[in-house]
């Protein structure tokens, strides 16, 4: 089950900063294991290679690319190279994201211009760049990751990622309805509070960098007691991505130990 065998998938924000296992990373990665061929992109070059080395060096198959996705050239290159190389987009997922702190009466406007960029934006524009070859094929599968962060209030000031990601979940609503009669999906994957790399960039941007603390905090907010990993996050995207989730179309699948169903100040 869960096998993605002759699938082409092209992921983006592959690369992960920092010692660990960031989304990306482990969605390029468990992608390869079940059987896809991954186009891994990251305006990290850096990064995205170290993600190959890891799939290549299982016996794997994946290409990496630098690719800015706020660019829509930059993603209408690799799209085309992607088809170039491969001949196809089976799956789409994707996964950049990142939050900067601050309320309306403290974000400066173009600071707020670049969140909605690259958390909606940028899915607006891949998603753009690959419909017309998954409508030629009669299918294609399109993850999202949003986060929690779109559903409620999660312990931090961060209007700009807050409203794109609920942005983001509901561009992924429209555009299945439009999609489903071409054979193509959109889903999403809505992480919590997740233990990846990320965790001590939030601690420097809203724990005055006490790593320590924010962990404490973070693992504390959940109510199954601790942080999920970017695993749990790609066994749902892999999930939405598959045949088995054939039916599957518009919705999300939320992956946060409890934290949105709970009643707590979050």
């Amino acid at each position: 089950m869960l096998r993605l065998d002759g699938k082409v998938a092209l992921v983006t924000g592959c690369g992960s900063i920092g010692a660990g296992w960031g989304n990306g990373k482990a969605i390029a990665t468990l992608f390869a294991r079940q059987g896809a061929t991954v186009y891994g992109v990251d305006r990290n070059l850096e990064a995205a290679r170290e993600t190959r080395d890891i799939i290549a060096a299982e016996g794997h198959n994946i290409h990496v690319a630098p690719c800015d996705v706020t660019s829509a050239d930059e993603v209408a290159a690799a799209v085309s190279d992607c088809i170039a190389r491969f001949g196809r987009i089976d799956i789409l997922v994707n996964n950049v994201g990142q939050s900067e702190p601050g309320t309306p009466a403290t974000m400066p406007l173009p600071v707020w211009e670049q969140q909605l960029n690259l958390n909606v934006t940028s899915a607006f524009i891949c998603t753009g760049a690959v419909l017309h070859q998954m409508e030629a094929q009669g299918s294609g599968a399109i993850v999202n990751i949003s986060s929690v962060a779109g559903l409620r209030w999660v312990g931090k000031d961060q209007v700009g990622y807050a409203a794109a990601k609920a942005a983001l979940m509901q561009f992924s609503r429209v555009t299945a309805v439009a999609c489903a009669p071409h054979g193509v999906r959109l889903n999403c994957v809505v992480p919590g509070l997740m233990f990846t790399p990320l965790v001590q960039r939030l601690a420097d941007r809203y724990g005055g960098g006490d790593f320590e603390a924010m962990v404490a905090r973070r693992h504390a907010q959940v109510p199954s007691g601790r942080m999920g990993d970017a695993w749990d996050v790609a066994h749902a995207a892999l999930f939405l991505a598959s045949d088995e989730a054939r039916y599957i179309t518009g919705t999300e699948i939320v992956v946060d130990g409890g934290l949105t169903a709970s009643t707590g100040r979050g």
